[in-house]
């Protein structure tokens, strides 16, 4: 039997896909790799976000790697800190905290002499594979609001939720109405002094009902584990089988989706003013689909205001809008989402001919599917460009690409490679079938979400996320460029 080499790997982020790679790596036999993770603790985007009302929007059994379900979920749609109590509990229980240096970022990564650099403040060392792990919903966005710092009370993004801050006594300013915007309506309307929310856009609502799990369900899940994974292959197939397929392409599940949207605001508003202000003038699904079962009831509880007049600016005592009408408040938080177009940003990665990432997307991002960059040798993108996050659970995608990724690291373990890079023409060419595919997806339809690029295109899976799976579970060496032991 010939000897592996060991294969020296970079994981940059210890969230949610970062913890997938190791334990992909660690199911291989390596161990050597190392995660830098810039916060004190795992967990990505659900170890930042602690607002009220956060809960995921994909169902649980769904929202779990297929390598360790969790049968004690409280809840179909699970409430934040228990996602993030999940992804700690596997860091702990596969000892992958032992390889993760906490509260180091990474300045840069560097390709050059076979190998990747990686530059923190304690200096660089050589990997022979760069994974980024870095996600989408990292990087808060900020209104740009005269006079948004003049506010005399606390403010804060949703992202950078300050616990010592009460909450029952206030009268809360809210500027934003997308997923995160309507869980906290969901939660404080009715709750607070008063919560007035500045829409800009009002979102579609799917009526999605959140059950909680019974002991005896738990119970039986514990003893049954297969019931789990009946469960995470059940919503599978619903999300691939319904949502998916109604993204991607017109048809009668658009349509349903749609319509029972619509018949949830028009049962649950019976103020004709206050539907008119929450009615879109887009399609159901063009932006990203809002699940708030308790949304319309919680925005019609006393003490809560809708406010569709444009913010003009900020002082101490509140915000102005354009009206002249000053909306006095305690509070202002800020719930405007995240730059989805960051990706690596603001780490600094340099490819071969020193070549810097920033500048080969110079177009605006681009991958060969979604995980990996020409000029980038060994490096790989966990939630890359178009990658399906529109329309699947992100776990799966997760482990879909870190699985790709292997497929390349066992090569090079193995001896048969020492680098690997995608071809411009394979690259290219598989950008071009996305663009011709992207105009009968529902993204396209007219709406202005955080999905869309510089150029208005939305930078999505345009297919089933089925025929992303099967394009990651079957690699062609031939759309490479191999660098072997001999060459």
């Amino acid at each position: 039997m010939t000897e592996k080499r060991a294969v020296h790997v970079a994981i940059v982020g210890a969230g949610m896909s970062g913890i997938c790679m190791a334990a992909k790596l660690q199911d291989a036999g390596i161990d050597t790799f190392t995660i830098f993770e810039q916060a004190d603790e795992v967990g990505g985007t659900w170890r930042d976000n602690t607002y009220p009302g956060l809960h995921c929007d994909v169902p649980s059994r769904f929202y779990s790697y297929t390598f360790r379900s969790n049968p004690e979920w409280s809840r179909l749609l699970p409430p934040g800190n228990e996602v993030q109590s999940y992804f700690t509990q596997v860091a702990t229980e596969r000892g992958i905290r032992a390889h993760i240096r906490f509260g180091t970022p990474v300045a840069s990564a560097e390709f050059r002499d076979g190998k990747w650099w990686v530059s923190t403040a304690d200096g660089a060392e050589p990997f022979d594979v760069l994974i980024t792990a870095t996600g989408i919903l990292r990087v808060p966005r900020y209104p740009d609001i005269p006079g948004l710092d003049t506010f005399a009370g606390p403010t804060f993004h949703s992202s950078r939720w300050d616990r010592s801050v009460s909450l029952q006594d206030k009268r809360i300013g809210l500027i934003g109405t997308g997923s995160t915007g309507v869980q906290i309506t969901a939660e404080l309307g009715g709750r607070v002094r008063g919560l007035t929310i500045f829409q800009r856009t009002p979102q579609w609502v799917f009526p999605f009902p959140n059950p909680r799990y019974s002991p005896i369900t738990k119970a039986a899940l514990r003893r049954f584990p297969a019931m789990s994974r009946f469960g995470y292959r059940f919503w599978q197939a619903v999300y691939e089988n319904f949502f998916a397929k109604a993204m991607v392409a017109p048809g009668l599940r658009r349509r349903l989706v749609s319509a029972m949207c619509r018949w949830n605001l028009n049962l649950s508003v019976r103020d004709p003013e206050l539907r008119r202000k929450l009615t879109p003038d887009y399609q159901a699904m063009c932006k990203r689909i809002v699940a708030a079962g308790h949304y319309y009831q919680s925005v019609q509880k006393p003490g809560v205001e809708v406010v569709v007049e444009p913010i003009d600016h900020v002082e101490p005592r509140g915000i102005v809008t354009a009206d002249g009408a000053l909306h006095e408040l305690d509070l202002l938080v800020i719930a405007t989402g995240f730059d989805a177009h960051a990706y690596t940003r603001p780490m600094e990665i340099i490819g071969e001919d020193s070549v810097s990432l920033d500048d080969a997307w110079t177009d605006g991002p681009q991958a060969y599917r979604s995980v990996a960059v020409p000029g980038f040798p060994n490096m790989f993108m966990l939630m890359g460009p178009h990658s399906p996050i529109g329309q699947q659970s992100l776990v799966i995608i997760a482990e879909n690409q870190a699985d790709y990724a292997m497929w390349w690291i066992e090569r090079i373990r193995d001896g048969e490679i020492e680098a690997a890079a995608p071809t411009d023409i394979a690259t290219k060419d598989y950008n071009e079938q996305m663009k011709s595919a992207m105009p009968q997806t529902v993204w396209t339809t007219g709406c202005n979400s955080w999905y869309l690029d510089k150029h208005g295109l939305p930078e999505l899976f345009p297919w089933e996320p089925v025929r992303h799976r099967r394009l990651l579970a079957s690699p062609e060496r031939s759309d490479f460029e191999v660098r072997t032991p001999q060459t």
